[in-house]
């Protein structure tokens, strides 16, 4: 917290900060993954770049450098011993401070570092069900979608509670327009005949990491990738979908309500993404080796002559 290492118990934040009462913080998700060499953080210089933007597009004065924020997300995954893990760095006003529009309390940044599960269920590399969300997605002139904001996110809580007392593991939100925006906390992928669609910045959507990595992987395997608007219907009638994001990573979707997505899951070409995606973040693929961040080892603390 703000460049000192804090006990998790004693992380504490006064009930009257802007933050809590407003939803005025930025944060990121990270992962750090158990390579042969060590832990290591995946897309970590990326993931700093957005917090910084969208700390820029919410009025909050940075008080750190990228690469001090960097340094600090290193610094922590190293004085804990969680592998694998899911690194939160979040800027925010923690000072009492009530008023809407109060901007003078001080940006502070805090990084947390728990250990990773799999967000959408311990099955979820064979298929999540999703369905589509009574809750739309807002607009970008309305909320920010390129910020990363703790507030933007009440969105999709709305909907990821709709979809689980409906018994579903995700909701599919859809845009103000109509078409397929994002899930709850993912990016989403239609498979058709061979070719990646995805939704782009007319579906105000947060412009994921893994989202990015995922382009990349498909374009390197052969796979065309095309942004554009998607219609319920195309969704309905793909070959494959997932959901891809740093904490659901590659989720595949076996079915939306009560119709079932193409013919196996996870679909075939998925499945290839899967596996370099997989590969990648343990270190096993050369090609995309500068994603990843190697954390290096704490050393023990060396006794004390006379103690015990």
């Amino acid at each position: 917290m703000d460049g000192k290492l804090v006990d998790f118990a004693d992380a504490h934040v006064h009930v009257l900060s802007h933050s809590l009462h407003y939803g005025i913080a930025v944060f990121e998700g990270i992962r750090a993954y158990p390579t042969a060499r060590g832990s290591a953080i995946f897309r970590l210089e990326d993931h700093v770049r957005r917090l910084v933007s969208s700390a820029r597009i919410y009025q909050m004065p940075c008080p750190y450098t990228e690469p001090e924020i960097s340094q600090a997300i290193i610094e922590t995954q190293a004085a804990n011993e969680v592998v694998p893990a899911y690194l939160r760095p979040i800027l925010y006003r923690g000072e009492p401070a009530l008023g809407v529009k109060n901007q003078k309390g001080k940006v502070s940044l805090a990084i947390g570092s728990i250990p990773a599960r799999k967000y959408l269920g311990a099955n979820s590399d064979s298929g999540v069900r999703a369905k589509i969300s009574p809750f739309r997605k807002p607009r970008s002139d309305a909320i920010p979608s390129f910020a990363k904001a703790a507030g933007n996110y009440l969105n999709s809580y709305l909907a990821g509670v709709d979809a689980a007392q409906d018994g579903y593991e995700e909701a599919v939100l859809l845009d103000q327009e109509g078409f397929i925006a994002e899930g709850t906390g993912e990016n989403i992928f239609l498979v058709r005949d061979g070719r990646l669609y995805t939704p782009g910045l007319e579906a105000d959507i947060l412009l994921g990491v893994t989202r990015e990595s995922v382009k990349q992987i498909a374009t390197d395997l052969g796979f065309p990738v095309i942004e554009k608007p998607l219609s319920v219907n195309e969704l309905l009638t793909a070959d494959e979908v997932f959901f891809s994001g740093t904490y659901a990573e590659i989720a595949p979707v076996r079915e939306i309500g009560h119709t079932q997505v193409g013919t196996r899951c996870p679909g075939a070409i998925t499945r290839q993404i899967m596996d370099v995606f997989y590969r990648t973040v343990k270190g096993e693929e050369p090609k995309y080796a500068s994603w990843l961040t190697p954390v290096p080892t704490v050393p023990a603390p060396v006794p004390r002559a006379g103690r015990r």
